[in-house]
């Protein structure tokens, strides 16, 4: 009566699983239980209960990883960090230093994001954080609203890249591979990244100076204050290059330099004089919902997978390619191309639990180094938060923007930032070591 599903072929057998996924996801079923609905019926028509035993040792095997523990305690110090203001100071810091240059609020504002990346870890911190601040500023100032709201997009998507970024750490749990690895591999097309948002900042305000005037004449400020704003820099640099440091020099594994920077930006805080009772309060309570939602999408998904891969599904990725003799390369061009169309639709975690177990064991068998592909994976779906229609950052900063800034102004104001990211992603494809030389240094 209930194996209908071990007959089915895998074509069959992944249609129906997804489909009923992306149904339940439809008529707006949260993630983890679109997952975990569509895992336990096809368990259940193909192993009867038995099936369900499945659901325990994911739930068990998934809570069973040291590694998740780095993640509540990056997202701590995200949203410590977030609530000290220390946004506000950074803005305030550019805007005195690099105020006068053409397109100079845009790069510095590019520069910030880096900062918050490498402090919250995720994408939509910077995107808010500086929409709420940068945004109001610069159109002051006569930035053309384009250019603005897509510096901030594609600079808050940075958290993506720059360590320590809790897609990473949720990649490594599911692959398998170095959690230090991985950050040290996204600092290099991090910061290469940035330099391209950078550039192009320049060479527009460069080429039309309406698009990034400088700031009047009357705003600017003498060298000695802006050395003075400098010092809005040194707590949190501090703790950046803390955590980092002890990572890529192996004094601390991932999750206990997760520690460290959960209890620095405490420190950071209460020195700054915005740590109290309320504070701590909303910032634990926030924390607790977040870690909560990624460990029931984490148990979902794995269970998800394993049901998968049980009925003989996974193979078909494999077989398709072992069949079509498609060069190697080719291989890695297409999964990218399919992580990009998902990134349309689906959440970056949701698009990490579903492909990650399928693509990596591929990747590895056709010869390649599965930090390089893992990069590669992360660009995606970078570039993916700012694609149309559902990019999560395009959301983001229509949650933020003045009401006469339209969706449609928007999709437009990422189109330049996709390409710049996909010419990234190129580039890194193109040449693995651009990937590969840091860890390779530091770890061999």
């Amino acid at each position: 009566m209930f194996d209908f599903l071990a007959d089915a072929s895998p074509l069959a057998v992944t249609l129906i699983m997804f489909s009923t996924m992306l149904v339940m996801m439809a008529i707006g079923a949260p993630l983890a239980w679109a997952l975990m609905i569509s895992g336990m019926l096809s368990a259940y028509l193909m192993f009867g209960t038995g099936g369900l035993d499945l659901l325990l040792s994911a739930a068990y095997s998934t809570m069973d990883n040291f590694i998740l523990i780095s993640l509540p305690l990056f997202i701590l110090m995200g949203l410590i960090l977030e609530r000290s203001g220390i946004t506000d100071d950074l803005f305030e810091m550019i805007y005195k230093v690099m105020g006068s240059i053409p397109g100079g609020l845009g790069v510095g504002t590019v520069f910030i994001c880096a900062i918050i990346a490498a402090m919250a870890g995720v994408s939509g911190a910077a995107t808010v954080s500086l929409g709420l601040i940068a945004l109001p500023s610069m159109l002051k100032r006569g930035y053309e609203k384009k250019m603005v709201m897509g510096t901030i997009m594609a600079g808050g998507a940075l958290g993506f890249l720059i360590p320590p970024s809790l897609l990473m750490i949720v990649y490594a749990f599911l692959s398998r591979d170095s959690v230090g690895k991985l950050f040290v591999a996204g600092i290099v097309p991090g910061l290469m990244l940035a330099l391209i948002y950078i550039l192009y900042i320049l060479i527009r305000s460069w080429i039309n100076p309406n698009m990034g005037p400088p700031v009047p004449q009357r705003e600017r400020v003498t060298l000695s204050e802006k050395l003075s704003a400098l010092r809005h820099m040194i707590l949190p640099g501090i703790l950046v290059i803390t955590v980092l440091g002890c990572i890529m020099f192996g004094v601390t594994s991932p999750s206990e330099a997760s520690a460290i920077g959960a209890g620095g930006a405490l420190v950071i805080a209460s020195l700054r004089g915005r740590m109290n009772r309320k504070v701590l309060l909303e910032v634990l309570l926030s924390t607790t919902r977040l870690t909560g939602m990624l460990i029931w999408i984490a148990i979902a998904a794995v269970f998800f997978s394993r049901v998968y891969m049980g009925l003989g599904a996974g193979m078909l990725v494999s077989d398709f390619i072992h069949d079509s003799n498609i060069s190697p390369k080719m291989v890695i061009v297409l999964m990218l191309i399919s992580l990009f169309l998902l990134g349309m639709f689906l959440d970056d975690f949701a698009i990490a639990f579903i492909t990650v177990p399928i693509f990596v064991p591929i990747v590895t068998e056709l010869g390649f180094d599965s930090i390089w592909f893992a990069i590669l994976f992360v660009l995606s779906m970078q570039t993916a938060y700012l694609t149309p229609p559902f990019g999560y950052n395009l959301f983001y900063m229509r949650s933020v923007v003045p009401k006469h800034i339209t969706i449609y102004d928007i999709y437009k104001a990422s189109i330049p930032f996709i390409l710049l990211q996909t010419l990234g992603l190129a580039i890194a494809f193109l040449f693995p070591e651009i990937v590969l030389w840091l860890p390779n240094k530091l770890f061999n």
